[in-house]
């Protein structure tokens, strides 16, 4: 039995001829990780900036009236949980 396939037949060729196939696959995959090494980031400043806020909002209050944040500003930035801006 003589099979051919089409490109529209065989999903696991590569697109242009002389590309190797696992190559595309790397690349996708290293731009995944920097997004979600990015995202990471992103929560974990969130996270600092908020615990620090909290910490001048109780040591030093006056500070908060300093930088022109109320009190309830202040206490519904620090309420929001880390994933959201």
């Amino acid at each position: 039995m003589n099979k051919t396939f089409s490109p529209a037949s065989a999903p696991h060729q590569a697109v242009r001829p002389g590309t190797r196939v696992g190559l595309a696959d790397r690349s996708r995959g290293r731009h995944r990780l920097a997004t979600l090494r990015g995202i990471i980031a992103t929560w974990d400043t969130r996270i600092r900036f908020r615990w620090e806020l909290e910490r001048k909002s109780k040591d030093n209050p006056h500070l908060i009236d300093d930088i022109g944040l109320t009190r309830q500003e202040v206490e519904a930035e620090i309420a929001k949980p880390f994933w959201q801006r």
